[in-house]
């Protein structure tokens, strides 16, 4: 069979891999912390009908081989970690990275992920989690009565609110926020919810307070939003989109060969 139908349609493959990538990002627009992600690609093995540097003669070479493709795959889908706009909310419990790192937190089986949307509340312990129930770590309690408005997180991430009926008008200390980077964050694999775990790509988790050593700092009452550009990604599904049109045009060109071929006898 000719080789162009198979390789016309490994590329209309590719290109639906590209264009499924490119619609998750769109869907992604408004969540927080979300990171976009790109499709790569790469070609597939070579059929090597000549290769370069035959002998040719006694005392000469060829000089360019030939070598026919056989069409492309997807390589892998790669999440760019570039920081996101920041929107200002003047929730409470929002919170911010500006910079490098992750929050902390423990899922219900105990294992821990890493997340970028800072959108915490408080349960009924006092406890900050996540939208899902997840605990920040390190742990983030506050005390009875405290004002629920009064909540203040500092660059540095210290947490402090008042209460009242222990200490007046003056802020107590409830807590540290800690930030953890990776030697090699795009090998972190996503669970969805906003969330990452730690693969054996990605490295060990290192641990770090923010504004410190290279970290982010914390910008309280606000939320990161999608790093995801709009016009980009349009952009991008427009070239998938012609892409995918000229791969298809090349299994109707190739068709259209054939048909000529076994229409010769007539």
């Amino acid at each position: 069979m000719v080789r162009s139908l198979w390789t016309g349609a490994s590329g209309m493959i590719g290109q639906q891999a590209n264009i499924d990538t490119i619609s998750n990002n769109l869907a992604n627009v408004n969540t927080h912390g979300y990171r976009r992600v790109r499709a790569d690609f790469e070609d597939l093995i070579y059929h090597t009908i000549r290769t370069a540097g035959t002998p040719a003669t006694e005392e000469t070479v060829v000089p360019v081989g030939t070598q026919m493709g056989h069409g492309v795959k997807l390589a892998d889908t790669q999440r760019i970690f570039s920081q996101g706009a920041l929107q200002t909310t003047e929730v409470p419990t929002d919170m911010a990275i500006a910079g490098e790192g992750f929050f902390r937190v423990q899922l219900q089986d105990g294992s821990y992920a890493y997340t970028r949307n800072g959108n915490f509340e408080v349960d009924r312990d006092g406890r900050m989690v996540t939208s899902q129930g997840y605990w920040l770590l390190p742990d983030i309690v506050f005390p009875e009565h405290f004002l629920p408005e009064s909540i203040n997180v500092t660059k540095d991430g210290r947490v402090e609110v008042r209460v009242p009926e222990i200490n007046g008008d003056e802020p107590i200390p409830v807590g540290q926020i800690e930030l953890y980077r990776f030697p090699n964050q795009v090998g972190l694999t996503a669970l969805g919810e906003n969330l990452f775990k730690i693969t054996n790509a990605s490295g060990d988790p290192i641990p770090g307070r923010p504004n410190e050593m290279g970290f982010g700092m914390i910008v309280h009452r606000t939320l990161e939003m999608s790093n995801v550009a709009i016009v980009r990604e349009m952009v991008d599904l427009i070239i998938a989109q012609r892409a995918y049109e000229f791969n298809s045009r090349t299994i109707q060109t190739t068709d259209n060969m054939l048909g000529t071929a076994t229409s010769l006898k007539r």
